[in-house]
């Protein structure tokens, strides 16, 4: 028999689903609460995550720029949302937490704060990619920030190292840039957020996005749950700086014993992951690279591994995407282990 309080986590898991499926039904995007002060839009091109409370919004990434204006709704809806409710959503995944997480003073220091007076205050970009950095512009002219004498709009973050962002306009650059290993943003709604920067991994200027209370980690195309890596060689991207970050991710990730649940992991495109979910990722990243490294060995021809469909045991899974199939990203390896002309 199903107790009261399990009862009253599954209609609270319910009502929250609802909730945000509401905001976006008019516009074809999907808002999830993922746990804490963060969600995640779906269907504006990579997937957009939001930081909502006291401090305003912090996005990670902004979709594509034809889902821009639509993007920008949501966002503001699910501000005007969270910030009227009378109290904070229950996670749609993982574990659901008991009563003292709803009480406690970080969580409600978060989710439960006062709307801030314009919804956007910045940007981090995992990349620049059309999919994930396309809607930049208009998303900085629909927030503020307060950086300056006068307010400004909102600030976009990217690695230095991120490639040329030929096609964006001015006001979709970066305001401003990281160098090294990883960046410590001001405590911003409620909670520590740090970025990033995995080397040579998607393209040479990747970043990962931790929300330190929320417990939740934004990986951007380095994680893609609904396809194979997309490996930019000619970016800078490479299979072994690939590996290397999906192991980052399962370094600063806590599991749940003995079920699902921990860390939140949003990819770049597909459904948030756990860690469970990231070391098979990796596992099969790491299997494709070896069979393609040992037929290398044996004097074999692009072509010939392609044609050796290395990766069919993993196909039926990975290889839906028609703009980066199976052939291509074991072209990408081939390229990455062989990197002479």
């Amino acid at each position: 028999m199903i107790d009261v309080a399990a009862k009253w986590n599954i209609a609270m898991i319910a009502v929250a689903i609802a909730f945000f499926a509401a905001i976006a039904h008019a516009q074809d995007l999907r808002v999830l609460p993922v746990r804490g002060n963060v969600y995640v839009i779906v269907g504006g091109g990579g997937n957009i995550v939001a930081s909502v409370g006291k401090d305003g919004i912090l996005l990670v990434d902004t979709g594509s720029a034809t889902m821009s204006d639509k993007v920008v709704r949501t966002v503001q809806e699910l501000a005007r949302q969270v910030t009227a409710s009378p109290a904070p959503q229950r996670s749609c995944v993982g574990v659901v937490q008991g009563c003292l997480w709803w009480n406690s003073s970080g969580f409600l220091a978060t989710t439960a704060a006062p709307a801030a007076p314009k919804p956007i205050v910045g940007i981090i970009n995992t990349s620049f990619d059309a999919d994930h950095a396309g809607g930049n512009a208009a998303l900085a002219r629909a927030g503020r920030s307060h950086i300056g004498v006068a307010p400004q709009e909102a600030w976009i973050i990217s690695h230095e190292s991120a490639p040329p962002r030929q096609g964006f306009p001015s006001e979709a650059l970066p305001t401003e840039t990281y160098s090294g290993p990883y960046k410590k943003l001001n405590y911003f709604n409620g909670e520590g957020v740090v970025v990033w920067h995995p080397p040579a991994a998607h393209t040479a200027g990747d970043s990962m996005v931790q929300f330190r209370e929320s417990e939740v980690l934004a990986a951007g195309d380095i994680l893609n749950m609904s396809g194979y890596p997309v490996i930019d060689v000619d970016k800078g991207g490479s299979i072994q700086g690939t590996i290397d970050a999906l192991n980052s991710i399962l370094d600063m990730a806590v599991v749940e014993h003995m079920m699902e649940g921990g860390t939140m992991i949003i990819p770049g495109h597909g459904r948030i992951a756990d860690s469970a979910d990231v070391a098979y990722y990796r596992d099969l990243v790491t299997i494709i690279r070896d069979r393609v490294r040992e037929m290398m060995k044996r004097g074999m021809t692009l072509p010939q591994i392609q044609a050796a469909r290395l990766t069919r045991d993993y196909d039926p899974r990975f290889d839906r995407n028609p703009a980066w199939t199976s052939s291509m990203f074991i072209e990408a390896i081939y390229r990455s282990l062989n990197p002479k002309p």
